[in-house]
């Protein structure tokens, strides 16, 4: 039996969401897109600062312009404003409280002390409470009161050194890296803390940091200090461990190729007429250590063919193989849209309009797909406010 559209394994929770900007708001977004009702706490007036970070904007019915970049990371939530410094916004937010199964935060590390709500308190309220709170540089150590922006933290973090077209080229990747995975890993500790708290009865904190998430996702950069003693650099688009792997320009473009194996180094030789024992490539090690001359090598080896062709010898051959498509391509894919990684959504002023969808599908144990279909549009600021407050004073 499938669930109804709007239902999903997180269907009864509700999550009571205080963060703003990418973060906290992506992690919200992720617990919606699983079937929680999501209330997003927003100040009065401006609401989410990303409500205002553009272009581009789209102008909606009303005539207010709405930015994309808050449409991006708030699907399915709805929206309530309070101010929080006011007694009356205070005695709301203790409400919620009590009624939700989740509060997030992603303010600077005492800010919602100042505000009456230690934790403590939000434990008095609400014993069953988990508390996601998000910063950027962690809640302690001696640098734990920096504010945390993404690129900031990229720099900081490391991941900056390590992307670039090479050493002297350090590159932010091009989405919000260390926001989007700290709200990952948030909504992650969340589940955890759901989990633990059917045995226990008991909420608790969670704590992770823009710092935490960037450095959780080294993988064997990090282990190449750590171990090695070897400091990772840029490079570009060339893995500093296997080779063949990387970009490959053509006659008319360029091609991506993966040969993480020595069959597949074997395989692609054979297809295109290499020698693939040459004394300098005979082992991935050797090819690592020689990359420049085995790029060199394929490169004059693809100078005539263009890209379809060489990707079409490519696939015949068994080799990992792919285009780098714009944003545009990949929205406009088939395969896209096939794993429902586009949604549209009925959004008050601008319509039905299409947004990128969530990751996750799920399945029954006969092969039926349950995967949730129906989601919410990011909301107008406030446009729950009376719908919520009657929902509290009706309890």
């Amino acid at each position: 039996m499938t669930h109804p559209p709007e239902s999903g394994p997180l269907t009864g929770f509700t999550v009571l969401d205080l963060t703003r900007a990418l973060a906290g708001p992506h992690a919200g977004m992720m617990l919606a897109d699983l079937g929680a009702r999501v209330i997003k706490v927003e100040t009065p007036g401006h609401g989410d600062e990303s409500r205002t970070w553009g272009p581009p904007f789209v102008d909606g019915s009303d005539g207010e312009a709405v930015s994309t970049y808050f449409l991006s990371c708030n699907r399915g939530k709805e929206s309530i404003s309070l101010d929080l410094k006011s007694a009356e916004g205070r005695e709301l937010l203790s409400d919620l409280i009590a009624r939700s199964d989740v509060l997030m935060e992603n303010f600077r590390p005492g800010v919602l002390d100042r505000l009456g709500f230690p934790t403590a308190t939000l434990f008095e309220l609400n014993p069953r409470l988990v508390v996601l709170s998000i910063t950027g540089f962690g809640h302690d150590g001696p640098e734990g009161q920096r504010p945390g922006y993404d690129q900031i933290a990229q720099g900081e973090a490391g991941i900056m050194s390590i992307t670039g077209s090479g050493p002297d080229d350090p590159q932010r990747v091009g989405v919000p890296i260390g926001d989007l995975i700290s709200g990952m890993y948030g909504a992650y500790g969340i589940l955890a803390a759901l989990l633990e708290r059917e045995r226990t009865g008991r909420g608790q904190v969670v704590r992770t940091s823009l710092l935490a998430a960037l450095v959780g996702i080294h993988a064997f950069q990090g282990t190449r200090w750590t171990v090695a003693q070897e400091v990772p650099r840029a490079q570009g688009n060339h893995h500093p461990s296997i080779s063949p792997y990387g970009l490959f320009h053509c006659q008319d473009g360029a091609v991506q190729i993966a040969c993480g194996n020595e069959a597949l180094w074997t395989r692609l030789c054979e297809e295109f007429g290499l020698d693939p024992t040459t004394p300098t490539m005979a082992t991935n090690h050797q090819r690592v250590v020689h990359r420049d001359e085995v790029i060199a090598l394929l490169e004059s080896t693809f100078a005539s063919l263009d890209q379809a062709e060489l990707l079409a010898r490519l696939d015949r051959a068994g080799i990992p193989s792919g285009r780098v498509r714009t944003l545009q391509d990949v929205y406009e894919w088939e395969q896209t849209r096939s794993q429902g990684l586009v949604v549209e959504v009925d959004h008050p002023t601008l319509g039905p309009v299409e947004l990128p969808g969530p990751p996750l599908r799920f399945f029954d144990a006969a092969g039926a797909e349950t995967t949730r279909t129906g989601h919410g549009s990011p909301p107008l600021l406030n446009q729950h406010g009376d719908q919520i407050r009657q929902w509290l004073a009706d309890e």
